[in-house]
């Protein structure tokens, strides 16, 4: 029904503009009596053999959904009945911020792609903190995504990070430090070894001195060189990470089906979706043999099927995320790779 009926309707109106449609109708939708029961009998499928633990926490599936979706936490409860095994909200920066102007969300239906400059775009750690605690569903483990603020400099960025992490450390149940946006001017300068080791030692700091620290995961970008991944692989055992996510979005646009003078007349930003997949996976494989399968790795990038999912998880990966092929597939994509990765 999603990819007759509605995906056509959406894909008529501006990509923001049909997210923010989505978004108030699941939300309406949610107030009818019965409707969650619906959706859950539609698209929540469960089973034992899903049931995973990954550092230090027990997800009754390996599908979640990544960050930027629901970046101010406003349907996690709405979401909870489409089968996801956990939400990452975000990216939250300590202060309200509205992100670069708009348009800056494309898609690119030919190459079942997204290109997005958002620049996080969010409501701020206070705001999405008070409607964490509001929260009905206490049982979908919640992953928190954050960064820093476009006005922060970067010798300052930890600060921002230390804020959002104190203002939301009751709430979440996992952190992720993003450091790989292409979005944010200069951000990614923060993936370079001295900068990140020294962000994260500061924010790790902080959570050590909680009587029940969270898991801290770096999310990183498919862009990094393998000198740059071995890297990564030294930074997390150093700061003692719980795991990584790999990966975000690109700044390539290689092997693009889509036109190449329309493609850069929309300018810069991150792509997502179809082409992202294998470079994605390849970097997943990388990290988990390197780590001789040490690091707890969720991947992300490109996954539009079971069949998607499944070579995330044969590469190394032991929790995946959907964003661009939710949009693509529709919420029955969760309960094909669920159904799809219990023994036969």
């Amino acid at each position: 029904m999603y990819k007759a009926l509605v995906k056509p309707l959406l894909f008529n109106l501006d990509a923001e503009r049909a997210h923010h449609l989505v978004f108030d109708n699941l939300r309406r939708a949610a107030r009818v009596p019965g409707t969650q029961a619906l959706l859950r009998g539609l698209y929540d499928f469960q089973h034992p053999s899903l049931a995973r633990e990954v550092f230090g926490l027990k997800f009754p599936n390996p599908v979640g959904l990544a960050a930027g979706f629901d970046k101010n936490a406003a349907l996690t409860d709405e979401l909870a009945t489409l089968g996801f095994g956990f939400v990452e909200i975000g990216t939250v920066t300590p202060r309200p911020q509205p992100g670069n102007p708009q348009p800056r969300l494309f898609r690119l239906p030919q190459d079942e792609a997204l290109i997005n400059r958002m620049g996080f775009n969010n409501e701020g750690a206070a705001a999405v903190a008070a409607r964490l605690a509001r929260r009905r569903n206490r049982q979908l483990i919640i992953g928190g995504n954050i960064g820093k603020n476009k006005d922060t400099p970067n010798e300052r960025a930890a600060e921002d990070y230390v804020a959002c992490f104190d203002a939301l450390a009751e709430l979440v149940d996992y952190f992720v430090v993003n450091v790989s946006s292409p979005n944010t001017p200069n951000l990614r300068q923060l993936q370079e070894k001295k900068p990140l080791i020294e962000l994260l030692q500061q924010v790790q700091a902080r959570n050590q001195r909680r009587p029940a620290p969270r898991p801290l995961l770096l999310k990183i970008a498919p862009d990094l060189t393998d000198s740059q991944l071995d890297d990564i692989l030294e930074i997390a055992r150093e700061t003692q990470l719980s795991g990584v996510v790999a990966t975000n979005t690109t700044i390539s646009r290689d092997q693009l089906h889509t036109d190449g003078h329309y493609v850069a007349s929309l300018g810069a930003g991150g792509l997502s979706g179809r082409p992202l997949r294998a470079r994605a996976t390849e970097v997943i494989r990388y990290l988990h043999q390197q780590s001789d399968g040490a690091l707890p790795i969720v991947g992300a990038g490109g996954i539009h099927s079971a069949a998607d999912a499944q070579e995330k998880l044969a590469a190394g990966a032991s929790l995946i995320q959907l964003y661009t092929g939710f949009i693509y597939e529709g919420p029955a994509l969760v309960s094909r790779i669920n159904r799809s990765l219990v023994p036969a």
